[in-house]
């Protein structure tokens, strides 16, 4: 789960992570509050979004004057931002973040996520700040400093001394670096985030290191230990199917190609869609229904993948091991049946009673196309769009 900056910024503050004094708006007047408020004479106003490249984009403002917060927030609210992250449809901004401008020396990248190759937590930091991390690792990997974290020990002050002396500082900057990369950490752990990434990481004049921006995310399966987070979660900028998904206890992310999937395990889908690749489709979406796929999930996961108006064809690839596959295709038919389906459906069980469910497909009176492996599945969906 994402949320804003500046959610993620209170969350931070409760951990003792230095951020700039700010203030949230819904209006052109609180923003100018806000800015009143915080004091000063600059300030900077940032539209909050679920996507990076805001700046870039013109969603981030120095404002010099109180005057200038309110023609920037005028221009911001409601404009549809564009980034290198949303995508050419953008997204609508519908708040703002107004922040005390700061002196900024230097500028750099700090950032904890998993490494699921080595299946520890590890922290980045970088002096190529903001700027994407993701170039930085493309085009001078060697600048990104990275320490891996053993679970059972813990973030270590060695490490953490080494990132900050890998980062060229030294005297306040240095301490306060220290105390910043501990708390991220700190904060990263006990929230379960699955990302907590600050770019640009800012040292002052004063040598007061700050997060200028703060990326958060969750991990979804730990919200049931913090279910107050739930409450920050803004469905406004999230894709509409996967919300309603969602709500049906089913794992969906919308793609860009044609060829619906429904999947049981999240292994099986990324292969389902890596080999309707290699059969010249395109997957329109990752959808894993569970180990039960029961008719009522299955019933679900159709709705949600037809109302994408992308998809001319389906494709089901259930292997029946926790559940049976006659009862899948039982499932799979009175879907059908409630949900009118009006375009090809490719249907592959494999497992438990797989003669038996495709019996039950052949005599169901419904035009499936029934594959025998995995591979004939794919060409056989690939080949009903061509036609």
């Amino acid at each position: 789960m994402k949320i804003h900056e500046y959610q993620g910024k209170e969350i931070l503050k409760k951990f003792r992570v230095a951020v700039p004094p700010g203030k949230v708006a819904f209006s052109v007047e609180e923003a100018v509050q806000g800015a009143t408020e915080i004091g000063g004479d600059v300030w900077v106003v940032k539209a909050q979004i679920h996507a990076g490249g805001r700046g870039k984009g013109g969603g981030v403002k120095v404002a010099k004057s109180l005057e200038e917060v309110r023609q920037f927030a005028t221009q911001m609210l409601g404009m549809t931002l564009v980034t290198h992250q949303t995508g050419p449809e953008g997204k609508i901004v519908k708040r703002l973040l107004i922040e005390q401008g700061i002196n900024i020396a230097r500028e750099m990248y700090v950032g904890v996520t998993l490494d699921r190759t080595s299946s520890r937590n590890v922290m980045m930091a970088s002096t190529e700040g903001g700027i994407e991390i993701e170039k930085v690792a493309a085009e001078t990997p060697e600048k990104i400093l990275k320490e891996s974290i053993d679970p059972a020990v813990g973030f270590q002050p060695f490490q953490v001394r080494k990132l900050a002396f890998g980062l060229g500082l030294s005297g306040d900057a240095f301490k306060n670096a220290v105390k910043f990369f501990s708390a991220l950490y700190k904060a990263y752990e006990e929230m379960d985030c699955s990302l907590a990434e600050i770019n640009p990481l800012v040292i002052t004049t004063e040598g007061i290191v700050v997060a200028l921006d703060a990326k958060i995310s969750f991990d979804d399966n730990s919200l049931p230990r913090h279910p107050e987070l739930l409450q920050l979660r803004d469905l406004d900028e999230e894709d509409p199917l996967e919300v309603k998904a969602s709500k049906s206890n089913l794992n969906y992310i919308k793609l860009d190609g044609n060829v619906g999937c429904m999947v049981n395990g999240a292994g099986l889908a990324m292969s389902t869609m890596d080999i309707i690749k290699l059969a010249g489709g395109e997957p329109a979406n990752f959808l894993d229904v569970g180990g039960g796929a029961s008719a009522e999930t299955v019933e679900a996961g159709f709705k949600i993948i037809l109302a994408d108006h992308h998809v001319k064809a389906v494709l089901i690839n259930i292997f029946g091991g926790i559940v049976r596959c006659d009862r899948v295709a039982a499932g799979v038919v009175e879907a059908v049946k409630k949900v009118h389906v009006n375009i090809p459906v490719v249907v592959r069980l494999a497992g438990t009673n797989a003669e038996l469910a495709a019996e039950i497909l052949k005599n169901s009176g419904m035009n499936f196309l029934v594959a025998s492996n995995l591979k004939q599945a794919a060409e056989k969906v690939t080949q009903a769009i061509r036609n």
